[in-house]
């Protein structure tokens, strides 16, 4: 059978699309901790800023040496296998979907791919894999791509993957910034962090995910943009922080609701709201207007970045292996992800818990 025959093969009869579902979440979480004030005893000058009220970031995870994007990629990876009970070679596509690129140290690795190294390392040979970089959405895009791929009917099964070494950010940001008004600030938040994500064909019945979607609102796109460092190795990035989170609220609203009408429920009908870990603050105040808008409310919302940091495009799935873990989602739970990131790209993906809720610990 040559390859347009097989992709044939995987196709419904009657021509209606597939449902996906997560197999399967992994992270990879470096062990070393940076506490927040001693990031900021670290400071060039004398800021008075205590940046822990500011965001409610207590700690986040970073880096040591001989770990990098690649390392934690692919410890994400080998986790999120383990999980969803099934090999590598199961795998009909892999997309690697992170920031940094960052591969033995602080070198970028942009070709050949750094999916061509996973693949081989994880031994997923027969995989169709590539890269794709959108900002803190990378993941969600990996996900809207393969969830869209398993419903036609295209693949069985696939991952995405993403490493993100960005503490370097934070350490050029400390040497920089000056006051609360710096536009430097928001890099103070990350942390590192790898993450990956199985989905497969949900069996016939079986809930899953119930509607994805992505806009791009390409004018607000420097409100958030990265530099080489004058200061250190590396990249800074530089962000208008008000107005983005500002255009940010304003248009998620709008998608939110149409999303929301798209699978029939009511916003108080979410159990979990995983929303892009930027900061305490700004998650709160977002959910307050979400829910004056909404005429609602999710019953818990997720906040992990004041332990973990802002681990950019992994973000959604580092805290979803978190809740896992910790046994606190059960079967048949309705969890909203919700991507807002630079660019600006707002996305959502809804599902319903399954099998995952059995295959975790429960460490709560």
């Amino acid at each position: 059978m040559d390859e347009r025959e097989h992709w044939m093969a995987l196709e419904r009869a009657d021509g209606s699309p597939y449902a996906s579902r997560f197999a399967g979440i992994g992270a990879s979480i470096p062990e070393r901790r940076l506490p927040t004030d001693e990031l900021m005893a670290s400071t060039r000058y004398q800021t008075d800023i205590d940046l822990e009220q500011l965001t409610g970031v207590r700690e986040r995870h970073v880096v040591s040496v001989g770990e990098d994007s690649y390392t934690l990629a692919l410890g994400a990876a080998r986790d999120a296998l383990a999980h969803a009970a099934c090999a590598a070679e199961d795998l009909d596509m892999l997309i690697v979907s992170s920031i940094s690129r960052h591969v033995g140290g602080m070198r970028l690795q942009l070709e050949p791919p750094v999916s061509v190294a996973l693949k081989e390392a994880l031994g997923a040979r027969q995989a169709i894999g590539f890269d794709i970089s959108n900002a803190c959405a990378g993941m969600m895009t990996g996900v809207f791509i393969l969830n869209d791929q398993i419903r036609q009917g295209r693949i069985r099964r696939g991952m995405v993957v993403s490493g993100e070494y960005i503490s370097e950010l934070g350490r050029n940001a400390a040497q920089e910034v000056r006051d609360v008004m710096s536009d430097q600030l928001a890099s103070l938040t990350l942390g590192d962090a790898g993450a990956a994500a199985v989905l497969e064909r949900a069996p016939a019945g079986a809930p899953g995910i119930e509607v994805a979607g992505f806009t791009t609102l390409s004018e607000h796109s420097r409100l958030c943009v990265a530099f080489p460092a004058k200061i250190g190795p590396g990249v800074t990035m530089h962000t208008n922080a008000r107005e983005i989170h500002r255009v940010a609220i304003e248009n998620a609203l709008p998608m939110l609701r149409e999303v929301l009408d798209q699978a029939g429920l009511e916003f108080d009908q979410i159990d979990y709201l995983v929303p892009h870990q930027t900061s305490a603050r700004a998650i709160n105040k977002a959910m307050a207007e979400f829910s004056a808008g909404l005429g609602g409310a999710p019953k818990h919302v997720v906040i992990t970045v004041d332990e973990l940091g802002n681990t950019a495009s992994t973000t959604h799935f580092v805290a979803l292996h978190k809740y896992l873990e910790e046994g606190r989602f059960a079967e048949g739970d309705r969890i909203l992800l919700l991507s807002l990131a630079s660019g600006l790209e707002v996305g959502i993906v809804i599902f319903r818990v399954d099998q995952l809720a059995g295959c975790y610990g429960n460490h709560h």
